[in-house]
């Protein structure tokens, strides 16, 4: 079985750039506090790394 993410945004898109906001909506994260469980592949770990800065990120079973 493959390892799941838990993403949960902790500061607001406002401010960032359009990519960041399209990057956190793309993620399924609509305001702080929302939290996504994500397949830990490639390109979530790209999207995540792109917003690191905004969420945190936890490995779940």
């Amino acid at each position: 079985m493959m390892a799941r993410l838990k993403v949960t945004q902790k500061k607001s898109e406002i401010g960032g750039t359009s990519v960041q906001r399209n990057t956190l909506r793309s993620l399924g994260l609509k305001r702080i506090g929302d939290t996504v469980v994500k397949e830990d592949r490639p390109e979530i770990r790209g999207m995540v790394n792109r917003v690191s800065h905004l969420v945190v990120v936890e490995e779940v079973d």
